[in-house]
């Protein structure tokens, strides 16, 4: 099956604007100090910055299905980048800290569109024996960027200044308007009578925003501070009660009847353990080299890249290799290179070589860039079009809210260890335990359920 030029080229545009999401999430990771700096605030509350980023993503994915059905393709597209080159054009111009997040909320919602839809579209217009390989493909935005992320933000902050970045982001961001108002077809919507279940999004924006801030504010407070703990359990209670509402109600925000398959089910839960595994790693190794090792941000830096530019291969490779052998043998094969990295990096000390270091970082990366494509298009290989958009949208949701919590996780053994007599380093490596933990339910979950 010959897929048209049209189609392709909306998912071409899908991933650049993925891409541009995830880069846009982590890099300003590098970026607190200087904007803290220019708007004369504390570097706490610079982290707002990637806060409010992740909060408002979480909330906007899963309305995707309702945008995807009420309105044509190419206006869903159009208006995700048109918000993501206002939102960067406004951080350009920034008068002051509040301007800033309001760029980054409109960033976020373009972010929240574009991912889900990127996975839905693939799924949807790729024969079966092509799926993971273009998937794959599509990984570089999934894994590659967010990983590249604070490398770049730390290299433009040194050079020319943290709005210099949003400046990248807007002339990326208005190239990629332009090529889709040209290129893509304007296909009529699906049904312009789907009407939008508004209890049903309310629930959803508490619950994942409940989640999603109480463990934002792990890295600022206590565990045991109701600013963490109450946002967590009411966001848990409120999610709870917008999957009842889903199961009960005739024209759900998402449906849920995708976890009748057994496949998506497996995948969901091993993809959910895959990013709290990996994305507070990218935060915690910073730190660990700077902070505990001894070395400059630059090495920092260092130890990620090689990792980093080597998922720019492995991504789409482990998408080829699983259409053409299928799933398991990848993602079990992947799920050992996750493991043994992660595990290696609980015994590392301020006496372990650099390049070791940046070696077992780099086994790591591999096994994340081997499992992302593989478990996705694995997963939702089996479920009917109609059900698509609802898998990725819920996917991506529920994966940022995972990632947020293994790195609220990572972030409190560094900070409250030292408080309780342990040494500093016992912090870091049982934040590094904890990467492993999530690495060995992926494992565990590739060798018993994972199936061709």
């Amino acid at each position: 099956m010959k897929v048209p030029f049209n189609v392709v080229f909306l998912i071409i545009v899908l991933i650049f604007g993925s891409c541009l999401g995830n880069l846009s999430q982590t890099a300003l990771n590098a970026m607190f100090s200087g904007i803290a700096s220019d708007f004369f605030i504390d570097v706490s509350s610079g982290q707002w910055v990637t806060t409010i980023y992740m909060l408002v993503l979480g909330i906007t994915v899963p309305s995707v299905t309702f945008l995807m059905k009420r309105f044509a393709k190419k206006t869903v597209v159009l208006a995700a980048l048109v918000l993501l080159f206002f939102g960067s054009t406004l951080d350009i111009f920034a008068w002051d800290f509040y301007s800033l997040i309001a760029g980054r909320v409109m960033q976020a919602v373009s972010a929240g569109i574009t991912m889900p839809m990127m996975m839905s579209e693939i799924m949807t217009s790729f024969p079966r024996d092509k799926q993971a390989t273009v998937m794959g493909i599509a990984g570089i935005a999934m894994g590659f960027a967010p990983n590249i992320g604070p490398t770049i933000g730390g290299w433009m902050i040194g050079v020319a200044g943290w709005r210099s970045f949003f400046f990248a982001l807007s002339i990326a961001a208005l190239l990629l308007v332009a090529l889709a108002a040209l290129f893509i077809k304007n296909v009529p919507a699906i049904n312009r009578r789907a009407k939008f279940e508004t209890p049903s999004f309310i629930l959803s924006a508490l619950g994942f925003g409940g989640l999603l801030l109480g463990f934002s504010n792990a890295s600022s407070y206590h565990l045991s501070s109701p600013f963490v703990w109450i946002p967590v359990v009411v966001g848990a209670i409120v999610l709870a009660l917008f999957v009842r509402r889903q199961k009960r109600i005739k024209h759900p925000l998402i449906n849920l009847s995708i976890f009748s398959s057994r496949r998506f089910t497996v995948s969901f839960w091993a993809g959910n353990f895959l990013f709290a595994s990996f994305m507070g790693v990218t935060l915690i190794l910073p730190l660990f080299i700077e902070n505990q090792w001894g070395g400059t941000a630059l090495d920092a830096g260092l130890a990620l890249l090689p990792g980093t530019f080597a998922a720019f291969f492995i991504n789409p490779l482990a998408g080829f290799l699983t259409d053409k052998i299928g799933a398991r043998p990848v993602v079990v094969t992947a799920s050992v290179f996750l493991l043994i990295g992660a595990a290696s990096m609980m015994f590392i000390d301020e006496t372990t070589p650099f390049w070791l270091i940046v070696l077992m970082q780099g086994i790591r990366a591999t096994g994340v860039s081997g499992l992302i494509s593989p478990l996705t298009s694995w997963g939702m290989g089996n479920l009917s079009h109609e059900v698509m958009t609802d898998a990725s949208s819920f996917s991506t949701a529920t994966r940022q809210a995972c990632a947020s919590m293994g790195t609220a996780l990572m972030v409190f053994m560094v900070s409250f260890v030292p408080e309780i007599g342990m040494t500093s380093l016992m912090g870091y490596q049982l934040a590094f335990a904890v990467s492993a933990l999530f690495s060995l339910l992926m494992f565990l979950s590739a060798v018993l359920w994972v199936r061709r």
